[in-house]
């Protein structure tokens, strides 16, 4: 007997010692054991949870942990990237590790979840994500090269299994009140063309979701499905053609799991899938109904053109001309004005002449020899892409320092608490507050950014006197440096103004801001009110770093850093002038930049005089 308490003890502290958060459910996910680590990664306490259902799993991930119990149940140890909640109700990175909980007999009594947090495996999850990312562009292109509807939805459904890791995929119509599976990868062969009822089925549950994508791991008896062995998840993504739901796309898992990366994946290439079908499903009208051809054709956004079988041009759509700047009567019996990609294949270039990107694919006709060109405005998303990547270096390197400064204040106070004097303790807490400022505000300058993006900006339209905020605004600057020179020029009579006070004042801060820090070297900063018939216009100028004109419009976008000059080594993420015009717009004003004679940048800010109150 004493062996046996010997063992449970040393049992004990192996768990209570534990680097990892361990915590033991039975087979109703009932915890049994919550380790002291698991207490301080998630915050509550061993009482507070034994004997009462796990609080740390998200709503919205309750479907994926309880497909990862049960593989963990049939198959073995799964291990899982996903989020857990704290006590504080704040969301975490973490890797699960789920085995089954048995018995020295082998029956299986519940579950082992080990989480820990993921930093060791941080560079091995981002080199994945970007080969997912880099195969889903492939994948997406893959779809796009092909017009005719079958095998574009064949090649969906086998990129899907590929993205997913899936067992198994297929792609549904929705035929009125029916569903009709098209296309299949790893499904019988004879299950094509067998139907279900909408409304009885996971896409009718989808839609009366509202939502885009789900995994579902309780209603697995679909009639389409029920020929796959071992089937324990499936997750369901919904494709659009114009704006309503066309079809869905279905990931099924047997051996493998499911979890939130391939939900994002789902839901990434149903959206591609939907724009694919749309293409394919135009092109064969254009087939099929050719009295209706030019009809379509003229209207399509697409620029089309189509080439004899000696490669010179028969026809040339308004798009066409539109995006490459070549009217039909000039390129009509002569080349295409680009490179063409090989059949099944797509070509992205720039034009010269204007500099737009454009995506080009082919296409021949069998019955007649020509060969149909596609080709779409690709501008937008280059630019949103290399401004995304922009953004995300930027980022990084203004969250680096302040982290890296609040790190190494906090490691020196514990290490040498005892050795400071307490002029040294004060200085370092300081340092550690004024970084954490600064952190505050860039996660401020995020989250604005982010609802002016959703146009989600929280206004109130009301008179309020702008005198009054320019001169509370300004009332302290002249003695922030002693290298600028401050002028304030507000009229007494100037009228109160229509939009939100709030608002207004982030925008002035945010152009006052700036006005000192693109100009280092000092000078005059000066700002003036005045109306303008029923508008009032706050003008900001500074004598620093100056705008390039083709930059004047740009740097109001998301995520925008200008690169002419000394302005990039200034900071920041890009969002404060985004945010300036879209508070000002939700205002009913605007905000722009303009150069200002013998150097310097004025910002002008314009909001509307108030009506007077009856």
């Amino acid at each position: 007997m004493g062996n046996e308490k010997d063992d449970d003890g040393i049992a004990r502290a192996v768990l209570d010692s534990s680097p990892n958060a361990v915590v033991a459910l039975d087979r109703d996910q009932t915890v049994l054991v919550w380790t002291p680590a698991a207490e301080r990664l998630f915050g509550w306490t061993a009482e507070e949870v034994i004997g009462r259902r796990s609080p740390i799993v998200p709503e919205e991930l309750i479907a994926e942990h309880n497909a990862v119990l049960e593989r963990a149940r049939i198959g073995g140890e799964v291990s899982l990237r996903t989020k857990r909640l704290r006590r504080d109700g704040s969301l975490i990175d973490v890797r699960v590790d789920t085995s089954a909980l048995r018995l020295a007999s082998g029956t299986s009594v519940g579950y082992v979840c080990v989480h820990h947090l993921p930093q060791a495996d941080e560079e091995a999850r981002v080199a994945r994500r970007a080969r997912l990312v880099r195969r889903l562009t492939d994948v997406v292109g893959d779809i796009n090269a092909e017009l005719e509807l079958p095998a574009v939805l064949d090649r969906i459904v086998a990129g899907l299994t590929e993205l997913t890791g899936a067992d198994a995929s297929g792609f549904v119509l929705i035929e009125g009140e029916k569903l009709r599976l098209v296309s299949a990868d790893g499904l019988p062969s004879s299950l094509r063309g067998a139907t279900a009822d909408l409304r009885d089925s996971l896409v009718g549950k989808l839609l009366r979701t509202g939502k885009t994508v789900m995994l579902e791991t309780e209603e697995l008896d679909d009639l389409l499905w029920s020929r796959l062995p071992g089937l324990h998840s499936i997750a369901l993504g919904l494709a659009a053609v114009g704006g309503r739901p066309y079809g869905a796309l279905y990931a099924l898992f047997a051996e493998s799991t499911a979890g939130h990366v391939e939900l994002e994946l789902l839901e990434l290439l149903a959206g591609h899938a939907g724009i694919a079908v749309g293409n394919a499903m135009a092109y064969q009208d254009a087939v099929r109904q050719r009295a209706h051809q030019r009809a379509v054709f003229d209207a399509s956004a697409d620029g089309i053109a189509v080439l004899d079988g000696e490669g010179l041009v028969t026809q040339w759509n308004p798009a066409a001309a539109e995006l490459t700047g070549y009217a039909e009567d000039t390129v009509i019996g002569s080349p295409p004005p680009f490179p063409l990609p090989a059949p099944g294949e797509k070509l992205t270039f720039q034009l010269e002449s204007s500099g737009r990107w454009l995506d080009v694919v082919a296409a021949k006709i069998p019955e007649t020899g020509e060969t149909v060109i596609d080709f779409r405005d690709v501008t937008r998303a280059k630019e949103l892409e290399e401004a995304k990547d922009l953004f995300l270096a930027t980022t990084s390197h203004e969250l680096r320092t302040p982290i890296t400064v609040v790190r190494g204040f906090a490691s020196m106070l514990d290490a040498r608490w005892d050795k400071l004097s307490d002029a040294e303790r004060r200085a370092a807490v300081h340092t550690i507050a004024e970084r954490a400022r600064s952190l505050g505000t860039l996660m401020d300058h995020l989250l604005l950014g982010a609802r002016a993006g959703a146009e989600e900006l929280p206004v109130r339209i009301e008179p309020f006197d702008l005198g009054g905020l320019v001169r509370g605004a300004t009332l302290g600057l002249p003695v922030l440096s002693d290298r600028h020179r401050v002028e304030v020029s507000v009229p007494d009579d100037l009228p109160l103004v229509s939009g939100d006070e709030l608002a207004t004042d982030i925008v002035l801060g945010q152009l006052l801001e700036n006005a000192f820090k693109y100009s280092p070297e000092g000078g005059l900063i000066r700002v003036e009110a005045r109306r303008e018939g029923d508008k009032v216009v706050l003008l900001v100028e500074d004598e620093g770093v100056g705008i390039a004109p083709a930059d004047l419009e740009r740097i109001f976008e998301r995520f925008v850093q200008v690169d002419s000059g000394d302005r990039r080594r200034f900071g920041g993420v890009g969002l404060g002038l985004y945010i300036v015009r879209s508070l000002a717009r939700a205002q009913g004003g605007d905000v722009s930049a303009h150069q200002r004679p013998g150097g310097g940048t004025t910002m002008r800010l314009v909001l509307n005089v108030a009506e007077p109150s009856t």
